[in-house]
């Protein structure tokens, strides 16, 4: 089975910074999905924040995320970051990991909260 595990989250400043690691199911990485980072904010639904290909490192941003978080993956660990700077009271919600083609479940994901 398919499992992703969400961790970094945490209650920040305006301004402030978090790391969110993703850990995934072995046969993530070996299998070739892209691996991606969704955020939900509370009462909208979940939106695409990246998107990385362990394996040649290839990296895509949807347009309303250009030069705000930075992804990142290290196969060896089957593991993958969103490094969040600049964070705002918007990036405030839920965080969760998947792949694409989509694994079927969710994890649990991380909580961010961004507040003065």
């Amino acid at each position: 089975q398919v499992q992703f595990v969400e961790s970094g989250g945490g209650l920040v400043q305006p301004g402030g910074s978090l790391r969110l690691t993703c850990t995934a199911s072995e046969i993530i990485f070996t299998t070739r999905r892209h691996i991606v980072w969704y955020h939900q904010a509370p009462g909208k639904e979940r939106r695409l924040v990246a998107q990385i290909s362990p394996w040649d490192g290839d990296i895509y941003y949807p347009d309303y995320m250009k030069d705000r978080f930075i992804i990142s993956a290290d196969s060896d660990k089957n593991t993958v970051f969103l490094q969040m700077r600049n964070l705002n009271p918007d990036d405030s919600g839920m965080y969760y990991c998947n792949s694409v083609p989509f694994s079927g479940s969710w994890g649990q994901g991380t909580q961010v909260t961004v507040s003065s």
